[in-house]
This record gives C-alpha cells, structure tokens and sequence, in this order.
C-alpha cells in the first residue's frame, strides 16, 4: 500500500495542487484561467507554467501535524521541551513534549519524523523532472532545483536537529528510500550545505516572484550562516551573515507590529499565511491565542521566559498576549495576531528567516573570533529596535550592553538576546540549548522532570519495524 502510494505522489501532487496553489499559494505563482482537473505527469512538467503550479504544491504541502512549512508544529513541540511555555492540552502525545516522557510509540513524535520524509518526495521529484526535461529552459531549470535545495536542506536542518542522525533523502527511489541506514550527523550537514552551496550558486540576487515567497541567493546565504553557526565554523558563519547584513536588501522595521507582516523589509524567506474561507492567517495564531480574554491559553508562556524580558524592551510588550483567568495573568506567544475575527487586509506571511537572526548570527561569530565589541555591537543594533517602539507601557530605556564584557559574559548575552528575539519561531531556543550544551544546566534547573538523554527525540518504532537497518537513539 505505501509503495503504490509513492509510486503514484507524481499524480496525487499533480492534482493536490490545482486547489492548493489558487488558494494558499496564489501569491507564489501567476495561476493560469481554467487549469486542468488533472495533470498526469508528462503534463505536469510540460512547460513552466504548469511546473510551478507543482512547485506551488510543494511549498503549500498540507498541514498533517509534523513540521510543514505552515501548521507551527515544530515550534509547538520544540517550545514544550525547551523553556518557553507549558500546556493545558488534554493530548498526552503532545503533553509528554513538555515533560520528557515520549517514547517511541509517541504517535506525534512517528509524525515529526515521517511527516517531513513525505515532503522530501515532491521535492526530489521536482528536482529530477525539471533537472531532465527537455522542453524548460536552461535558466528555468537553474531556478527550480536550487530552490529546491533550499527546501530539502531545510527538511535535513530539522531532522537532524530534532533526531541526530537521520537519513539522508535525495532520490525518489522508494525501494532504495525504505531500508537506507541512519547517516551520521556530520554527513547530514555535510548534505545541507552542499545543497545550500549549490543553490546559492545558481539563485539570482533578486526573488523569483512577488514577495519573498520563494528563495533568493540570500535566502541560501542566510540558511548557510545558521548551518556554518551550528558547526562552529565562526569564520564561516559571520562571512555568510556579514554578506547579507551588508547587502542592502533587508532592514529592521522600527514598528515590532510590522515584522511579520507580507512584504516585510526584514523577511528574508516567508511564505504565505493559511487559506481559510475569508481569510488569511498564519496557523500560530490558531496554536497560541485563546478564542476570547478569560480563557487559559493552550500554550502559556513560561515564567522563565517571561522573566527574560528586561525593563524597557517593548518586545514583551508588542509579541506577548495576555489572557486574564480568575484575575491572574496568563502570557502567550504574540508575534502573529491576525486570527479568525480579523478580517484580512492587514496579511501576516509565516517567517522562516528573517533579518534580525543574522545580526545574532554574526554577533555569535564575532565574539568566538575575539571581536568582542563587534558582537556586542550587533546585539546592540536589535536592543535599540526593540526600545524604539516604546509607549507609555514601556517606561524605562532598553540600555545598550558595555562592548568590555569578556568573552563569557558576552556570550551569555548573546543567548538571552536570541532567547527574547526568536522565541516560538521554528525551533530555536531548544536547537540553541542543545547545540551550546546548556541544555542540562538550564532545564536541570528549570524543569524538575528534565532528562539529559531527551535531547533527541526517539526514533518511532514503527519506522524502525518497517526499516531494520535504522538504529534506536
């Protein structure tokens, strides 16, 4: 049965995405008057308007629970194992994130991992028609695969972070595809930035469409800066970021309400939010703010996290909600606000990088090579944003950091900066936890059910029954 359904993803893609790409992706792409109802496969990469109606499918690819490019369920899994909220949630799945207790019959930990290895598949299959066709043009061709990079190496990036060694996908051979081994960590990266290195080579400096829907040149450099930072390449890391710092292209907007919206100065990639009826919303704002005031928010934010915010940053003020039960206050994650009550004229677009990220990139990179200053110059840069939007709310100046920290104190703030800039946004407080070995430390001391084996999340049994040359964590 799942051989004939991979064997058949060519046909099921072409006809998923007809209704996806003229709804949710209609901004990726020009769709055509009267598509067809079907598309068999020769059909689908016949020429370049119908190709990226496929290419329109893949970036739209259905929310199923596991970490798509639009439900949140990364963020939500990551977020509950890391420090950054709770959850009232009756769903004992997704409840056992928070207190480490998934096993490997944990049935969203089996979507995590076989959720993104479905998406993989569209992605190659792509890459291999557009790579071998004959009636798309050179420059076309170019563009569609080194996109495609970007997305597999996105799909690798969370894997590997959220397992350790995973396999690495990239063909469309189902039958070699089911019994490949786990690749080490080090040749998963390996993988990322080769399809990174790539891509960067081949994408134009310009977006491909409207928007920043879909990856430029710098959309690849600024994925490699993240990748370089992760192995401590520090050299590495701050060329990439410094490179598109400097580029011009992306700015900080002052107003914090304005960051996630479409067409943000500061997005580097976003795609665009959920279709649903009348409007166009972002699935956090499902995830995280509670239908009405007086209701206990799914995910309260942490008093860690909220205890994180200094005086002065308008941060707290601008991407917190509050919802206020029994007369006590109740914090969630704010960033996105436009939910169903909102009608949509004001678009927010989900952020997969942003500008912001690269400054705490290149201030990471800066104070391991001994320019301390340099890096606390840039941590400067987001503190200045964060205080400029201040209100009656926010009575006290967000103060610049002293550029003599030594190299120890810099770095702890370094980590509290990331801590309040991007949290709840793809994985990275637990991602910085785990990859800077504070994770027992911190959680030890914060989360009284914290085990240091839960640092990888298990390898579903079933993929293991299915698979038996894949190895337990």
């Amino acid at each position: 049965m799942k051989k004939n359904f991979f064997l058949n993803y060519k046909v099921i893609m072409g006809l998923l995405v007809i209704v996806l790409a003229a709804a949710s992706c209609k901004k990726l792409i020009e769709i055509p008057g009267n598509p067809p109802t079907k598309i068999t496969q020769e059909q689908q990469f016949a020429d370049s308007t119908v190709t990226m109606m496929a290419v329109a499918g893949v970036y739209s690819y259905p929310s199923l629970g596991g970490f798509t490019f639009n439900n949140g369920f990364l963020t939500i899994a990551t977020g509950l194992s890391a420090d950054e909220f709770s959850t009232t949630s009756t769903n004992q799945n997704i409840a056992d994130f928070y207190s480490y207790s998934q096993t490997d019959i944990n049935t969203t930990v089996a979507i995590l991992w076989a959720d993104p290895y479905k998406g993989i598949y569209p992605v190659n299959t792509i890459m291999e028609q557009v790579g071998s066709s004959s009636k798309l043009s050179a420059t076309f061709k170019k563009q569609i695969v080194a996109e495609m990079k970007v997305l597999r190496a996105l799909y690798h990036f969370n894997l590997v972070n959220l397992f350790g060694g995973v396999p690495v996908i990239t063909s469309t051979d189902y039958k070699v595809n089911a019994v490949l081994p786990r690749n080490s960590v080090d040749e998963v990266y390996a993988q990322i930035i080769k399809d990174l290195t790539e891509a960067k080579q081949d994408l134009a400096l310009n977006y491909p469409s409207a928007g920043r829907l879909r990856p430029n040149r710098y959309t690849a450099e600024a994925f490699l800066a993240k990748v370089y930072l992760y192995r401590k390449n520090w050299q590495a890391a701050y060329d990439a970021a410094n490179s598109v710092i400097t580029s011009g292209v992306y700015t900080l907007p002052t107003d914090l309400n304005a960051v996630f919206l479409d067409g943000s100065k500061e997005a580097i990639w976003q795609l665009p939010a959920h279709f649903d009826s009348r409007y166009l919303r972002v699935k956090d704002t499902d995830n995280f703010i509670p239908f009405f005031n007086g209701l206990m928010p799914t995910y309260p934010l942490s008093t860690y996290l909220k205890n994180a915010f200094e005086p002065g940053d308008s941060r707290m003020i601008k991407w917190l909600g509050i919802s206020t039960v029994g007369g006590q206050n109740y914090y969630y994650p704010y960033k996105y606000k436009n939910t169903a009550q909102v009608p949509a004229s004001t678009v927010e677009d989900y952020m997969i990088f942003r500008f912001a990220e690269q400054y705490l990139i290149r201030a990471e990179a800066r104070i391991h090579l001994g320019d301390i200053a340099g890096g606390i110059d840039d941590l400067n840069v987001l503190r200045t944003r964060a205080r400029a939007a201040a209100t009656t709310a926010i009575p006290n100046p967000l103060p610049d950091l002293s550029n003599t920290l030594s190299e120890a104190d810099a770095l702890k703030a370094l980590m509290k900066e990331r801590q309040t800039e991007l949290f709840c946004e793809w994985g990275n407080r637990w991602f910085d936890l785990k990859r800077t070995g504070t994770a027992d430390a911190i959680l030890g001391a914060e989360k009284p059910g914290w085990k240091p084996g839960a640092v990888l999340y298990p390898v579903p049994l079933a993929e293991r029954e299915k698979n038996p040359f894949l190895t337990p964590n």
